[in-house]
Parts: structure tokens; sequence; C-alpha cells
């Protein structure tokens, strides 16, 4: 028990240190470095928004920086990463699909399944992918191999996005530096975003169904 509440003080301590050093770096580097560090978070590196717009909620608390411009460029730096995983989707996604897919049982015929599913409904997917933890960073990738309009991907990775970016923001503007209450409240937050998200999603295949009986 000593052994496992030592690693657990470790880790929060690290913690600590992380955000206290992106505290520094987005003071220092101001709204490139979080366009810069979310365009990280939003392609498939594994980077968590959720230590990058908080301290920089913080600091616009604090009137080191400005909350519109903090999130301005949250929602920019998502949109270019989600931009970034989509033209790799494109550019090599398929071609690799059609030459190695049938190694992972992929066949052309659920390519162009997937094809014409993200024609119907990619925007709800894009909306509510880049509302839920962990497939935010990689929606991008299945609506480029589908090669979803890209107005229509960018318009709802930036409605998505944005809603995501406005609650960081506000989190770390109002909870300033306090890390455990940071943490305790995201938990809530994704929760309820999972379940709203559900929700949207029922409420749509209703409707979508509804649609498709008339």
């Amino acid at each position: 028990m000593e052994a496992l509440s030592s690693f657990l003080s470790c880790g929060i301590q690290l913690f600590g240190d992380l955000i206290q050093w992106l505290v520094e770096v987005i003071g220092h580097l101001g709204y490139p470095g979080i366009v810069g560090l979310m365009f990280l978070e939003s392609s498939f590196f594994p980077f968590p928004s959720e230590v990058v717009i908080p301290p920089a909620g913080y600091l616009a608390w604090k009137g080191e920086m400005n909350i519109f411009l903090v999130i301005f460029s949250g929602i920019a730096g998502s949109i270019l990463g989600g931009l970034f995983n989509y033209w790799i989707a494109v550019r090599w996604g398929r071609p690799i699909f059609e030459k190695y897919g049938k190694y992972f049982f992929v066949t052309h015929e659920s390519l162009d399944k997937a094809e014409v599913f993200f024609a119907r409904h990619g925007h709800i997917s894009t909306f509510t992918g880049r509302l839920l933890p962990v497939i935010r960073q990689y929606i991008s990738l299945p609506a480029g191999l589908a090669r979803m309009p890209l107005a229509q991907f960018s318009f709802y990775t930036a409605l998505g996005s944005g809603i995501w970016v406005v609650i960081l923001a506000l989190v770390g503007y109002f909870l300033g530096s306090n890390q455990a209450m940071i943490h305790q409240e995201m938990r809530k937050i994704s929760l309820c975003l999972i379940a709203a998200c559900a929700v949207l999603i029922v409420i749509y295949i209703f409707i979508y169904r509804r649609r498709q009986h008339k």
C-alpha cells in the first residue's frame, strides 16, 4: 500500500509539473503555442487537450491572455490537426487498404460502404466524434478515407471542436490551477458528453429512419 501511495503521489507530482511547464510554455509562446499543441492533440499524436487549454484559460483569468483568443486558437489548432489526418487518409489511406486490406478482412466493398456511410452520415459522425474521448483524435481518418466532402468535414470539425475547447477554456478560467478539481470536473463533463452524444445519435437514427420510411 505504501508503494502504491508513493507511486500515485509521484504521478500527481509529475502531472502537476507538466501542467506548470505547459503554463510556462503557453505563456511564452502565446496563441501560436496553443495552435501548435492543439494541432498535435487533434492529429494522431497522443497529446491530450485537457492539459493544453485549461492552463491557457487560467492565464486568461490572470489577465495574461484573452479568453476569446484562447478559444479561437484552440479551435484553429483542432481544425488544422483534423485536416492533417484527413489529408493523410485521402492521400495514402485507400491505396494502403486496397493493397493490404485483404490481410485484415477489408475489401473493396467495405471501403465503398464506408464511403457511402460518410456521404450520408459524415456530419453526425464527425460532430459527435469530436466530443468523445480518444475518438476525437481519430475520427478524421475514416472521414478522409471515405472522402467526406471537405467543406462539410471542416464545418462539423469546427463545431464539435469548438464546443470542447470552450468547455476546457471555461474550466481553466474558473478553476484556475486546482488540478484535482479540474480532473474531477473533466471526468464528469466527459461522461455527460458521452451521454449527450448517445442521445443525439439515437434521435438522429430515429429521424433518419422515419424519413426513409416516408
